[in-house]
């Protein structure tokens, strides 16, 4: 899979009985959302609604490539609790949209907020824990969890 697009976490769902025979998400912010795959490569597509983490590659076998993703996989109910979704691109000689809007040098992670701005680069792989800890900081995110914290104090 040359062009980007989400990446699938499928390791996820052969753990879970259910999850192999019901593949549609039952309720808003599921792991599903997080990890389903979307035929686009356009950022603005997840203008307030989700948080894409791009991991760009040279090459699928860049050993900072593996490691980032396995990073991502290893704690994907993290990310879905976020709205983080995971957009891959490993061929650099496609000059995708993607590539031309973050102009990335080899191996790089971004991670793009709800509002469409860069809110982080890195040239090494980064663990989900420093990601969520980026997300956690934003006022969007500390919003978030008011709200749902005072929908559940409505609901007690």
């Amino acid at each position: 899979m040359k062009q980007p697009l989400l990446f699938v976490f499928a390791l996820l769902f052969l753990a879970s009985p259910s999850a192999a025979q019901d593949t549609t998400p039952s309720e808003p912010n599921t792991v599903w959302e997080a990890i389903s795959v979307a035929d686009t490569d356009n950022l603005n597509d997840f203008l307030w609604q989700s948080r894409p983490v791009v991991v760009f590659a040279d090459s699928e076998n860049d050993p900072r490539f593996e490691q980032q993703m396995a990073l991502l996989e290893a704690q994907a109910d993290a990310l879905a609790e976020r709205d983080i979704v995971v957009l891959t691109d490993t061929d650099a000689s496609l000059k995708s949209p993607l590539r031309n809007t973050l102009r990335p040098r080899g191996f790089m992670i971004a991670l793009i907020g709800k509002d469409g701005g860069v809110k982080l680069r890195k040239a090494s792989p980064w663990d989900v824990r420093e990601l969520t800890r980026v997300v956690d900081k934003m006022p969007m995110r500390q919003r978030e969890v008011r709200d749902r914290r005072e929908v559940d104090a409505a609901q007690e």
